[in-house]
């Protein structure tokens, strides 16, 4: 698989970006969820800028093939990286109380889940930090089709850059094979986008890519609550 000049463009317009944000906004920090795009930032932080911190955040509901993606990058990139957990004072109370697959019965539910196992880790991951960076395109979904490159992160208070926003989905794959780069095994059993075990299938032929994440749900709210935005104070 050859990388056209296109593509080309477009990792060489990443590098620079990554570069500059390693520069001008240390500490920074990249979240790994080990999805395909997310390898592709990986395997350019690896190569080309060593300054900026690898992060996942591990729900402890993940997939078997994202744990073994984790061990797959160690072993690739010799190379270390961070993972938060939920904190299980935060966690146990809300099992205990509305059980353990309690998203699928409301939206509240499942946002109040993963508030607890992503975006609380997720604060704890960036604090400190400058500035973070994450593998979201503007096709992957309707809420994300204005994504721009660089936002200001009001609920997080930092910047936040999308190095691959305009990168297509074939552009994220002609990366992945022309560099041989490691991907989750579940892209090769239909599941475009992958997070927790129970709130990601496989898709169907002509399905949106994101229609396999919160299936139950309105497509306009299938966000986590990492990257929703919120207003500046």
């Amino acid at each position: 698989m050859s990388i056209d000049k296109q593509l080309s463009t477009k990792i060489d317009q990443a590098i620079t970006l990554l570069k500059e944000i390693a520069v001008d906004h240390a500490p920074a920090a990249f979240a790994n969820s080990f999805g395909a795009e997310d390898m592709v930032l990986t395997d350019l932080l690896c190569k080309h800028v060593h300054q900026i911190q690898i992060f996942s955040l591990d729900t402890g509901r993940l997939p078997p093939e994202t744990y073994n993606l984790m061990d797959q990058v160690l072993e690739h990139y010799n190379t270390r990286f961070d993972v938060y957990f939920p904190d299980p004072r935060d966690l146990e109370p809300f099992l205990t109380q509305e059980g353990a697959n309690c998203f699928y019965r409301s939206v509240s539910l499942r946002k109040e889940c993963c508030r607890l196992r992503k975006v609380l880790p997720l604060q704890r991951a960036l604090h400190g930090k400058k500035a973070w960076i994450t593998g979201l395109r503007r096709e992957q979904a309707p809420t994300r089709t204005e994504l721009p490159v660089s936002e200001w992160d009001a609920g997080n208070g930092l910047q936040k850059f999308n190095p691959l926003t305009a990168w297509t989905h074939d552009d994220v794959w002609n990366y992945i094979r022309h560099f041989s780069v490691p991907y989750n095994a579940l892209h090769d059993q239909f599941y475009p986008s992958i997070g927790c075990a129970p709130c990601t299938r496989a898709i169907a032929v002509g399905e949106d890519i994101r229609a396999g994440r919160w299936w139950w749900e309105d497509p306009a709210n299938k966000e986590c609550g990492l990257h929703v935005k919120k207003p500046a104070a």
